[in-house]
């Protein structure tokens, strides 16, 4: 009978630490099974994901200064500026 006593709190405590580490991780676990979800998911594209769209956008945007019309861009006007 001990035995049986044991071997039920070892699983009772085995489903108990799952339970914590499932509500502790919840929100990481989520995202890992999406993720796995969509690789196994044969009719996913990850071209018709619409979440990044500017991906045209230019790498090196026009700084404030120079969209700025009659701007001076002498070394004195940086300096002024600042």
């Amino acid at each position: 009978m001990a035995a049986i006593t044991s071997a039920v709190i070892a699983i009772a405590g085995v489903v108990l630490g799952w339970i914590a580490i499932e509500i502790a991780c919840k929100p990481c676990l989520e995202k890992g099974r999406e993720a796995i979800d969509r690789s196994l998911n044969p009719d996913y594209d990850p071209d018709d994901d619409n979440s990044n769209n500017n991906i045209r956008a230019p790498l090196n945007p026009t700084p404030y200064l120079e969209s700025q019309p009659n701007n001076d861009t002498s070394p004195s006007a940086s300096i002024k500026a600042v």
